[in-house]
Protein backbone atom coordinates (compact mmCIF):
# COMPACT_ATOMS: atom_id res chain seq x y z
CA UNK A 1 0.00 0.00 0.00
CA UNK A 2 1.25 3.44 -0.96
CA UNK A 3 0.51 5.83 1.86
CA UNK A 4 0.88 9.59 0.77
CA UNK A 5 3.19 12.39 1.64
CA UNK A 6 1.86 15.76 0.68
CA UNK A 7 3.04 19.22 0.82
CA UNK A 8 1.18 22.44 2.56
CA UNK A 9 0.41 23.74 -0.96
CA UNK A 10 -1.14 20.37 -1.89
CA UNK A 11 -2.58 20.14 1.29
CA UNK A 12 -4.58 23.51 1.48
CA UNK A 13 -5.58 22.76 -2.26
CA UNK A 14 -7.41 19.54 -0.57
CA UNK A 15 -8.71 21.74 2.10
CA UNK A 16 -9.97 24.35 0.28
CA UNK A 17 -11.95 21.88 -2.95
CA UNK A 18 -13.29 19.86 0.30
CA UNK A 19 -14.92 23.15 1.66
CA UNK A 20 -15.43 24.76 -1.39
CA UNK A 21 -16.71 21.94 -3.88
CA UNK A 22 -17.48 19.14 -2.36
CA UNK A 23 -19.21 20.75 0.14
CA UNK A 24 -18.24 19.88 4.27
CA UNK A 25 -17.96 22.83 6.19
CA UNK A 26 -15.15 23.95 7.77
CA UNK A 27 -16.34 23.62 11.43
CA UNK A 28 -17.44 20.04 10.81
CA UNK A 29 -13.52 19.13 9.50
CA UNK A 30 -12.49 21.28 12.79
CA UNK A 31 -14.80 19.18 15.13
CA UNK A 32 -13.48 16.42 13.65
CA UNK A 33 -9.96 17.09 14.43
CA UNK A 34 -10.50 17.96 17.64
CA UNK A 35 -12.52 14.96 18.25
CA UNK A 36 -9.42 12.84 16.57
CA UNK A 37 -7.11 14.65 18.73
CA UNK A 38 -9.37 13.47 22.12
CA UNK A 39 -9.56 10.43 21.00
CA UNK A 40 -5.80 10.07 21.10
CA UNK A 41 -5.56 11.71 24.22
CA UNK A 42 -7.46 8.80 25.34
CA UNK A 43 -5.52 5.94 24.78
CA UNK A 44 -2.64 8.08 25.91
CA UNK A 45 -4.35 8.58 29.47
CA UNK A 46 -6.87 5.20 29.94
CA UNK A 47 -7.35 5.63 33.57
CA UNK A 48 -11.00 6.85 34.65
CA UNK A 49 -11.56 10.74 33.13
CA UNK A 50 -9.58 13.07 34.04
CA UNK A 51 -7.48 11.35 37.36
CA UNK A 52 -4.32 11.95 35.84
CA UNK A 53 -2.90 8.88 36.39
CA UNK A 54 -2.81 7.10 32.88
CA UNK A 55 0.07 6.46 31.39
CA UNK A 56 0.79 6.81 27.58
CA UNK A 57 2.65 5.10 25.18
CA UNK A 58 6.73 5.86 24.34
CA UNK A 59 7.45 8.90 25.72
CA UNK A 60 4.63 8.92 27.95
CA UNK A 61 5.62 10.70 31.68
CA UNK A 62 4.65 7.22 33.20
CA UNK A 63 2.50 7.52 37.27
CA UNK A 64 1.28 11.19 36.61
CA UNK A 65 0.75 13.64 39.78
CA UNK A 66 -2.31 12.83 42.20
CA UNK A 67 -5.35 14.69 41.51
CA UNK A 68 -7.05 16.18 38.38
CA UNK A 69 -5.40 15.83 35.00
CA UNK A 70 -4.20 19.02 34.37
CA UNK A 71 -3.42 20.18 30.32
CA UNK A 72 -1.75 23.27 29.05
CA UNK A 73 -2.71 24.20 25.35
CA UNK A 74 -1.09 26.53 23.36
CA UNK A 75 -3.23 28.13 20.91
CA UNK A 76 -1.85 30.35 17.91
CA UNK A 77 -4.08 32.56 16.07
CA UNK A 78 -4.61 30.55 13.19
CA UNK A 79 -7.07 27.77 12.02
CA UNK A 80 -4.35 25.33 13.90
CA UNK A 81 -5.00 27.00 16.95
CA UNK A 82 -8.67 26.68 16.62
CA UNK A 83 -8.24 22.91 16.50
CA UNK A 84 -6.36 23.62 19.59
CA UNK A 85 -9.54 25.70 21.34
CA UNK A 86 -11.90 22.84 20.37
CA UNK A 87 -9.89 20.25 21.98
CA UNK A 88 -9.63 21.82 25.08
CA UNK A 89 -13.28 21.56 25.25
CA UNK A 90 -13.81 18.34 24.43
CA UNK A 91 -10.88 17.56 27.48
CA UNK A 92 -12.83 20.27 29.93
CA UNK A 93 -15.94 17.77 29.17
CA UNK A 94 -13.80 14.68 30.02
CA UNK A 95 -12.99 16.33 33.35
CA UNK A 96 -9.55 17.83 32.58
CA UNK A 97 -8.13 20.89 34.15
CA UNK A 98 -7.63 22.48 31.25
CA UNK A 99 -5.76 25.84 30.96
CA UNK A 100 -5.34 27.56 26.85
CA UNK A 101 -2.42 29.93 26.49
CA UNK A 102 -3.11 32.43 23.29
CA UNK A 103 -0.02 34.43 21.71
CA UNK A 104 -0.46 36.55 19.08
CA UNK A 105 -2.36 39.90 18.22
CA UNK A 106 -6.23 39.59 18.57
CA UNK A 107 -6.41 41.31 15.31
CA UNK A 108 -4.78 38.52 13.35
CA UNK A 109 -6.83 35.54 14.17
CA UNK A 110 -9.14 33.86 11.86
CA UNK A 111 -12.91 33.84 11.96
CA UNK A 112 -13.20 29.90 12.50
CA UNK A 113 -10.20 31.02 15.73
CA UNK A 114 -12.69 33.45 16.94
CA UNK A 115 -15.94 30.89 16.49
CA UNK A 116 -14.31 28.54 19.05
CA UNK A 117 -13.65 31.22 21.19
CA UNK A 118 -16.76 31.99 21.63
CA UNK A 119 -17.85 28.63 22.00
CA UNK A 120 -15.26 27.78 24.80
CA UNK A 121 -16.40 31.18 27.04
CA UNK A 122 -19.26 28.48 27.82
CA UNK A 123 -16.83 25.47 29.36
CA UNK A 124 -14.64 25.13 32.16
CA UNK A 125 -11.18 26.54 30.82
CA UNK A 126 -9.28 29.00 31.73
CA UNK A 127 -7.97 31.41 29.12
CA UNK A 128 -5.03 34.22 29.47
CA UNK A 129 -2.85 35.72 27.18
CA UNK A 130 0.84 34.13 26.59
CA UNK A 131 2.39 37.28 27.54
CA UNK A 132 0.81 36.66 30.85
CA UNK A 133 1.95 33.14 31.34
CA UNK A 134 5.50 33.79 30.34
CA UNK A 135 6.08 36.62 32.77
CA UNK A 136 4.19 34.28 36.03
CA UNK A 137 6.68 31.42 34.63
CA UNK A 138 10.05 34.20 34.47
CA UNK A 139 9.26 35.28 37.79
CA UNK A 140 8.71 32.05 39.19
CA UNK A 141 11.64 30.43 37.74
CA UNK A 142 13.94 32.03 35.82
CA UNK A 143 16.62 29.80 34.99
CA UNK A 144 14.05 27.34 33.40
CA UNK A 145 15.60 24.52 35.36
CA UNK A 146 13.39 21.91 36.36
CA UNK A 147 10.37 23.47 34.75
CA UNK A 148 7.22 21.34 35.05
CA UNK A 149 4.25 22.69 36.97
CA UNK A 150 2.67 19.71 37.30
CA UNK A 151 1.41 19.21 33.55
CA UNK A 152 0.35 16.05 32.22
CA UNK A 153 -0.48 16.79 28.72
CA UNK A 154 1.08 20.06 26.91
CA UNK A 155 -0.34 20.85 23.41
CA UNK A 156 1.16 22.64 20.39
CA UNK A 157 -1.62 24.24 18.47
CA UNK A 158 0.85 27.33 18.07
CA UNK A 159 1.13 26.81 14.04
CA UNK A 160 0.05 25.14 10.89
CA UNK A 161 1.62 23.37 8.21
CA UNK A 162 2.04 26.92 6.61
CA UNK A 163 4.62 28.37 8.60
CA UNK A 164 7.24 29.54 6.14
CA UNK A 165 9.24 32.23 7.93
CA UNK A 166 11.41 31.60 10.95
CA UNK A 167 9.73 31.82 14.57
CA UNK A 168 10.51 35.05 16.49
CA UNK A 169 9.42 36.62 19.98
CA UNK A 170 6.63 35.44 21.88
CA UNK A 171 5.77 32.68 19.84
CA UNK A 172 9.95 32.03 19.78
CA UNK A 173 9.78 32.39 23.51
CA UNK A 174 6.62 30.53 24.06
CA UNK A 175 7.59 27.06 22.35
CA UNK A 176 10.91 27.31 24.00
CA UNK A 177 9.11 27.33 27.25
CA UNK A 178 7.01 24.61 26.36
CA UNK A 179 9.97 22.44 25.43
CA UNK A 180 11.22 23.18 29.29
CA UNK A 181 7.93 21.51 30.64
CA UNK A 182 7.57 18.32 31.60
CA UNK A 183 4.12 15.98 30.87
CA UNK A 184 3.33 14.20 27.34
CA UNK A 185 3.52 16.98 24.35
CA UNK A 186 1.47 16.19 21.67
CA UNK A 187 1.61 18.53 18.55
CA UNK A 188 -1.33 19.11 16.25
CA UNK A 189 -0.76 18.51 12.42
CA UNK A 190 2.97 19.37 12.89
CA UNK A 191 5.37 20.53 15.60
CA UNK A 192 5.58 24.47 15.58
CA UNK A 193 8.53 25.82 13.76
CA UNK A 194 9.13 22.74 11.30
CA UNK A 195 8.69 23.77 8.06
CA UNK A 196 6.04 21.01 6.26
CA UNK A 197 7.68 20.76 2.82
CA UNK A 198 11.85 20.13 3.99
CA UNK A 199 11.50 19.62 7.27
CA UNK A 200 13.57 22.69 7.93
CA UNK A 201 13.50 24.05 11.61
CA UNK A 202 12.55 27.66 11.34
CA UNK A 203 14.54 29.48 14.17
CA UNK A 204 12.91 26.67 16.95
CA UNK A 205 10.69 24.38 17.21
CA UNK A 206 8.48 22.40 18.96
CA UNK A 207 9.72 18.75 20.56
CA UNK A 208 6.67 16.80 20.54
CA UNK A 209 6.38 12.86 21.43
CA UNK A 210 3.41 11.93 18.97
CA UNK A 211 2.12 14.37 16.59
CA UNK A 212 -1.36 13.57 14.95
CA UNK A 213 -2.01 15.04 12.01
CA UNK A 214 -5.17 15.17 9.47
CA UNK A 215 -6.33 13.79 6.21
CA UNK A 216 -2.83 13.18 5.13
CA UNK A 217 0.65 12.77 6.22
CA UNK A 218 2.96 15.80 5.50
CA UNK A 219 6.36 14.89 4.17
CA UNK A 220 7.62 17.54 6.78
CA UNK A 221 6.99 15.13 9.40
CA UNK A 222 9.52 12.38 8.25
CA UNK A 223 12.57 14.61 6.80
CA UNK A 224 15.52 15.48 9.10
CA UNK A 225 15.50 17.21 11.05
CA UNK A 226 12.04 17.46 11.05
CA UNK A 227 11.23 13.85 11.81
CA UNK A 228 13.58 14.45 15.05
CA UNK A 229 10.36 16.97 16.49
CA UNK A 230 7.61 15.08 15.17
CA UNK A 231 7.94 12.02 17.52
CA UNK A 232 5.78 9.07 16.87
CA UNK A 233 3.49 10.54 13.68
CA UNK A 234 -0.40 9.22 13.56
CA UNK A 235 -2.81 10.39 10.46
CA UNK A 236 -6.14 10.46 11.28
CA UNK A 237 -8.60 10.56 9.01
CA UNK A 238 -11.40 13.80 9.01
CA UNK A 239 -13.23 14.09 6.18
CA UNK A 240 -10.37 15.36 3.34
CA UNK A 241 -9.72 12.57 0.84
CA UNK A 242 -8.89 11.65 -2.78
CA UNK A 243 -12.30 12.96 -4.12
CA UNK A 244 -10.11 15.51 -3.36
CA UNK A 245 -7.01 15.29 -5.66
CA UNK A 246 -9.04 16.90 -8.68
CA UNK A 247 -7.10 13.86 -11.15
CA UNK A 248 -3.54 14.88 -9.63
CA UNK A 249 -2.19 12.69 -7.38
CA UNK A 250 0.03 14.66 -4.79
CA UNK A 251 3.68 13.93 -5.92
CA UNK A 252 5.38 12.11 -2.86
CA UNK A 253 4.17 8.93 -1.44
CA UNK A 254 6.15 6.00 0.95
CA UNK A 255 5.97 2.32 0.91
CA UNK A 256 4.02 0.49 3.65
CA UNK A 257 2.27 -3.09 4.20
CA UNK A 258 4.22 -6.55 3.31
CA UNK A 259 6.97 -6.42 0.49
CA UNK A 260 5.64 -9.11 -1.79
CA UNK A 261 3.13 -6.57 -2.72
CA UNK A 262 6.00 -5.19 -4.42
CA UNK A 263 7.93 -7.60 -6.07
CA UNK A 264 7.64 -9.16 -9.76
CA UNK A 265 5.15 -12.13 -9.64
CA UNK A 266 7.06 -15.49 -9.92
CA UNK A 267 6.08 -18.53 -13.16
CA UNK A 268 5.19 -21.42 -11.87
CA UNK A 269 6.81 -22.83 -15.28
CA UNK A 270 9.88 -20.13 -15.14
CA UNK A 271 13.76 -21.32 -14.73
CA UNK A 272 17.04 -19.65 -13.93
CA UNK A 273 16.77 -18.15 -17.60
CA UNK A 274 13.52 -16.75 -17.37
CA UNK A 275 14.01 -15.42 -14.02
CA UNK A 276 17.13 -13.01 -15.09
CA UNK A 277 20.49 -12.97 -15.26
CA UNK A 278 22.49 -10.25 -13.52
CA UNK A 279 26.16 -8.85 -14.83
CA UNK A 280 27.87 -7.28 -12.03
CA UNK A 281 30.96 -5.51 -12.04
CA UNK A 282 32.44 -5.64 -8.28
CA UNK A 283 35.05 -6.77 -6.21
CA UNK A 284 38.19 -5.14 -7.77
CA UNK A 285 41.32 -3.85 -6.28
CA UNK A 286 41.48 -6.53 -3.10
CA UNK A 287 37.43 -5.60 -2.29
CA UNK A 288 35.63 -9.18 -2.94
CA UNK A 289 33.22 -8.85 0.04
CA UNK A 290 31.89 -6.33 -1.94
CA UNK A 291 30.79 -8.65 -4.94
CA UNK A 292 30.06 -11.32 -2.23
CA UNK A 293 27.31 -9.06 -0.95
CA UNK A 294 26.35 -7.36 -3.93
CA UNK A 295 25.56 -10.92 -6.07
CA UNK A 296 24.04 -12.44 -2.74
CA UNK A 297 21.80 -9.56 -2.75
CA UNK A 298 21.29 -10.37 -6.78
CA UNK A 299 20.27 -14.04 -5.79
CA UNK A 300 17.86 -13.03 -2.64
CA UNK A 301 15.98 -10.68 -4.77
CA UNK A 302 15.09 -13.67 -7.01
CA UNK A 303 17.66 -13.34 -10.19
CA UNK A 304 18.23 -16.82 -11.60
CA UNK A 305 21.72 -16.15 -12.38
CA UNK A 306 24.50 -13.47 -11.67
CA UNK A 307 27.81 -13.51 -13.59
CA UNK A 308 30.65 -11.12 -11.73
CA UNK A 309 33.42 -9.78 -13.48
CA UNK A 310 35.83 -8.79 -11.05
CA UNK A 311 39.98 -9.90 -11.18
CA UNK A 312 41.29 -13.04 -11.08
CA UNK A 313 43.56 -12.33 -7.95
CA UNK A 314 39.46 -12.81 -6.03
CA UNK A 315 37.96 -14.87 -8.33
CA UNK A 316 38.52 -18.02 -5.07
CA UNK A 317 37.21 -15.22 -2.56
CA UNK A 318 34.28 -14.93 -4.89
CA UNK A 319 33.32 -18.33 -5.50
CA UNK A 320 34.29 -20.07 -2.25
CA UNK A 321 31.88 -17.53 -0.59
CA UNK A 322 28.81 -17.40 -3.38
CA UNK A 323 29.44 -20.63 -5.27
CA UNK A 324 26.03 -20.36 -7.38
CA UNK A 325 28.17 -17.21 -8.85
CA UNK A 326 29.82 -17.21 -12.84
CA UNK A 327 32.94 -15.70 -12.47
CA UNK A 328 34.01 -13.36 -15.60
CA UNK A 329 37.40 -11.48 -16.90
CA UNK A 330 36.44 -7.78 -16.79
CA UNK A 331 38.46 -7.45 -19.92
CA UNK A 332 35.68 -9.33 -21.72
CA UNK A 333 32.87 -7.11 -20.41
CA UNK A 334 31.36 -6.24 -24.28
CA UNK A 335 30.63 -10.30 -24.61
CA UNK A 336 29.55 -10.96 -20.90
CA UNK A 337 27.22 -8.11 -22.06
CA UNK A 338 25.33 -10.49 -24.51
CA UNK A 339 24.27 -12.73 -21.66
CA UNK A 340 23.10 -10.75 -19.14
CA UNK A 341 19.35 -9.12 -18.58
CA UNK A 342 20.14 -6.54 -16.26
CA UNK A 343 23.84 -5.05 -14.94
CA UNK A 344 25.12 -3.92 -12.05
CA UNK A 345 28.50 -1.95 -11.45
CA UNK A 346 30.62 -0.01 -8.61
CA UNK A 347 30.95 -2.19 -5.88
CA UNK A 348 34.55 -2.25 -4.57
CA UNK A 349 34.89 -0.85 -8.31
CA UNK A 350 37.85 1.30 -7.12
CA UNK A 351 38.53 4.54 -9.65
CA UNK A 352 41.72 2.90 -11.63
CA UNK A 353 42.13 2.76 -15.30
CA UNK A 354 40.83 -0.90 -15.84
CA UNK A 355 37.49 0.40 -13.63
CA UNK A 356 37.22 2.88 -16.09
CA UNK A 357 36.99 0.91 -19.25
CA UNK A 358 34.84 -1.36 -17.51
CA UNK A 359 32.43 1.33 -17.08
CA UNK A 360 32.32 2.84 -20.13
CA UNK A 361 31.32 -0.89 -21.45
CA UNK A 362 28.34 -1.25 -18.89
CA UNK A 363 27.35 2.22 -20.51
CA UNK A 364 27.64 2.02 -24.00
CA UNK A 365 24.84 -1.05 -23.79
CA UNK A 366 21.16 -0.65 -23.41
CA UNK A 367 20.41 -3.42 -20.87
CA UNK A 368 19.24 -2.17 -17.40
CA UNK A 369 22.27 -0.91 -15.14
CA UNK A 370 22.34 0.16 -11.40
CA UNK A 371 25.17 2.34 -10.95
CA UNK A 372 26.85 2.60 -8.04
CA UNK A 373 29.98 3.86 -5.59
CA UNK A 374 32.71 4.17 -7.00
CA UNK A 375 31.06 4.18 -11.01
CA UNK A 376 29.56 7.05 -9.38
CA UNK A 377 32.72 9.24 -8.41
CA UNK A 378 33.99 7.98 -11.67
CA UNK A 379 31.13 10.10 -13.67
CA UNK A 380 31.70 12.67 -11.33
CA UNK A 381 35.06 12.99 -12.01
CA UNK A 382 35.20 12.14 -15.67
CA UNK A 383 32.16 12.93 -17.08
CA UNK A 384 29.88 10.42 -19.18
CA UNK A 385 32.22 9.25 -22.49
CA UNK A 386 30.55 9.97 -25.75
CA UNK A 387 29.49 6.44 -26.57
CA UNK A 388 27.26 6.27 -23.46
CA UNK A 389 24.03 5.25 -23.90
CA UNK A 390 21.28 7.01 -21.88
CA UNK A 391 18.61 7.85 -23.36
CA UNK A 392 16.18 5.15 -23.88
CA UNK A 393 17.56 2.63 -21.32
CA UNK A 394 16.46 1.64 -17.35
CA UNK A 395 19.62 3.50 -15.72
CA UNK A 396 19.17 3.41 -11.83
CA UNK A 397 21.63 5.86 -9.98
CA UNK A 398 22.27 5.26 -5.89
CA UNK A 399 24.65 8.13 -4.81
CA UNK A 400 24.76 8.60 -1.42
CA UNK A 401 25.21 12.35 0.05
CA UNK A 402 28.83 12.83 -0.04
CA UNK A 403 28.75 10.90 -3.74
CA UNK A 404 25.79 13.27 -4.97
CA UNK A 405 27.65 16.24 -3.75
CA UNK A 406 30.45 15.37 -5.74
CA UNK A 407 28.26 14.34 -8.49
CA UNK A 408 26.08 17.93 -8.78
CA UNK A 409 28.79 20.03 -7.36
CA UNK A 410 26.41 20.88 -4.49
CA UNK A 411 27.42 21.49 -1.34
CA UNK A 412 26.21 18.73 1.04
CA UNK A 413 24.60 21.01 3.94
CA UNK A 414 22.68 22.39 0.64
CA UNK A 415 21.71 18.77 -0.57
CA UNK A 416 20.43 18.19 3.41
CA UNK A 417 18.17 21.20 3.48
CA UNK A 418 16.48 20.17 0.24
CA UNK A 419 17.08 16.86 -1.45
CA UNK A 420 14.46 16.94 -3.74
CA UNK A 421 15.51 20.01 -5.77
CA UNK A 422 18.94 18.46 -5.88
CA UNK A 423 17.92 14.75 -6.93
CA UNK A 424 15.20 15.36 -9.38
CA UNK A 425 17.83 17.98 -11.20
CA UNK A 426 20.30 15.10 -11.18
CA UNK A 427 17.81 12.66 -12.25
CA UNK A 428 17.14 14.60 -15.00
CA UNK A 429 20.10 15.75 -16.26
CA UNK A 430 21.68 11.71 -16.31
CA UNK A 431 18.10 10.76 -17.36
CA UNK A 432 18.25 8.15 -14.79
CA UNK A 433 15.98 7.27 -11.79
CA UNK A 434 17.77 8.52 -8.81
CA UNK A 435 18.28 6.80 -5.60
CA UNK A 436 19.76 9.36 -2.94
CA UNK A 437 20.60 7.13 0.20
CA UNK A 438 20.46 9.02 3.37
CA UNK A 439 19.02 8.30 6.70
CA UNK A 440 15.36 9.13 4.88
CA UNK A 441 16.44 7.37 1.46
CA UNK A 442 14.21 9.65 -1.73
CA UNK A 443 13.66 7.10 -5.05
CA UNK A 444 12.88 10.13 -7.76
CA UNK A 445 12.61 10.71 -11.61
CA UNK A 446 13.27 13.86 -13.49
CA UNK A 447 9.30 14.46 -13.09
CA UNK A 448 6.12 12.47 -11.87
CA UNK A 449 5.69 11.08 -8.18
CA UNK A 450 8.89 10.69 -5.82
CA UNK A 451 8.80 8.07 -3.26
CA UNK A 452 10.32 8.80 0.38
CA UNK A 453 11.77 5.35 2.39
CA UNK A 454 10.25 5.65 6.15
CA UNK A 455 11.56 2.16 6.92
CA UNK A 456 15.07 1.25 7.99
CA UNK A 457 17.15 2.85 11.05
CA UNK A 458 20.86 3.89 12.22
CA UNK A 459 22.14 0.19 12.41
CA UNK A 460 21.99 0.19 8.64
CA UNK A 461 24.90 2.42 8.17
CA UNK A 462 27.43 -0.05 7.92
CA UNK A 463 29.90 -1.16 5.55
CA UNK A 464 28.89 -2.87 2.64
CA UNK A 465 24.73 -1.68 3.14
CA UNK A 466 25.16 0.05 -0.19
CA UNK A 467 25.97 -3.16 -2.20
CA UNK A 468 23.16 -4.88 -0.98
CA UNK A 469 21.37 -2.80 -2.18
CA UNK A 470 22.70 -2.32 -5.22
CA UNK A 471 22.49 -6.23 -5.83
CA UNK A 472 19.19 -6.08 -4.51
CA UNK A 473 17.69 -3.68 -7.33
CA UNK A 474 20.01 -5.36 -10.43
CA UNK A 475 18.03 -8.63 -9.42
CA UNK A 476 14.50 -7.36 -9.19
CA UNK A 477 15.96 -5.03 -13.09
CA UNK A 478 17.10 -8.50 -14.72
CA UNK A 479 13.07 -9.96 -13.74
CA UNK A 480 11.81 -7.34 -15.86
CA UNK A 481 10.84 -4.16 -13.54
CA UNK A 482 10.32 -1.10 -14.31
CA UNK A 483 13.34 0.51 -13.14
CA UNK A 484 11.63 3.52 -10.86
CA UNK A 485 9.42 0.55 -9.28
CA UNK A 486 12.23 -1.82 -8.98
CA UNK A 487 14.17 0.76 -7.00
CA UNK A 488 11.44 1.74 -4.84
CA UNK A 489 10.74 -1.84 -3.72
CA UNK A 490 14.57 -2.69 -3.50
CA UNK A 491 15.30 0.31 -1.36
CA UNK A 492 12.09 -1.16 0.88
CA UNK A 493 13.38 -4.53 1.02
CA UNK A 494 16.60 -3.50 2.02
CA UNK A 495 15.31 -1.00 4.68
CA UNK A 496 12.68 -3.68 6.09
CA UNK A 497 15.58 -6.39 6.36
CA UNK A 498 17.58 -3.30 8.34
CA UNK A 499 14.57 -2.83 10.97
CA UNK A 500 14.25 -6.84 11.32
CA UNK A 501 18.88 -7.15 11.67
CA UNK A 502 18.26 -4.67 13.84
CA UNK A 503 15.05 -6.51 15.81
CA UNK A 504 17.09 -9.59 16.31
CA UNK A 505 20.75 -8.12 16.96
CA UNK A 506 20.24 -4.23 17.55
CA UNK A 507 20.87 -1.37 15.92
CA UNK A 508 25.07 -1.28 16.98
CA UNK A 509 25.54 -4.79 15.84
CA UNK A 510 23.36 -5.22 12.29
CA UNK A 511 26.22 -5.78 9.58
CA UNK A 512 25.69 -6.11 5.47
CA UNK A 513 25.82 -10.03 5.78
CA UNK A 514 23.09 -10.06 8.28
CA UNK A 515 20.78 -7.33 5.69
CA UNK A 516 21.26 -10.26 2.61
CA UNK A 517 19.98 -13.19 5.68
CA UNK A 518 17.33 -10.77 6.70
CA UNK A 519 15.92 -9.85 2.98
CA UNK A 520 15.72 -13.98 2.64
CA UNK A 521 13.93 -14.35 5.65
CA UNK A 522 11.35 -11.18 5.28
CA UNK A 523 10.38 -13.09 2.32
CA UNK A 524 9.76 -16.37 4.20
CA UNK A 525 6.14 -17.23 5.88
CA UNK A 526 5.68 -15.42 9.25
CA UNK A 527 6.02 -19.24 11.17
CA UNK A 528 8.87 -19.55 9.11
CA UNK A 529 10.39 -16.69 10.59
CA UNK A 530 9.35 -17.20 14.35
CA UNK A 531 12.52 -18.06 16.79
CA UNK A 532 15.17 -17.54 13.67
CA UNK A 533 17.86 -15.28 13.94
CA UNK A 534 19.89 -13.56 11.00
Amino acid sequence: MREYLVTPGEMQAYDSYTIQQIGIPAPVLMERAALALRDEVRLLFPGPAGDGRGRGGAGAPGRLPDGPGRALIAAGGGNNGADGLALARLLSQDGWQVEAVLPGPPEKRTPEWIRQERILEHYPVSVRPAAQFLADRERRNPSGEGDRDGYALIVDALFGVGLSRPVEGEYARMIEALNRMGGFKLAVDIPSGVEGERGAVLGTAFRADLTVTFAFAKRGLFIFPGAEFAGQVRVKDIGIGPESFQGAEPQMFTLRGPVEEYLPRRRRDGNKGTFGKVLLAAGFEQMPGAAVLAARAAYCAGAGMVRVLCPGENRGVLQAAVPEALWGDPGEVRRALEWADAAAVGPGLGTSEDAWEVLKGLLEARIPLVVDADAVNLLAARGWPESAQRKGRALVMTPHVGELSRLSGVPVPEIKADPVSVARRMAKENDCVMVCKDARTLICRGEGPMCLNLAGNSGMATAGSGDVLTGLTAGLLAQGMEAFEAACAGVYLHALAGDLAAERLSEYAVTAGALVRCAARLLETPGEREGERP
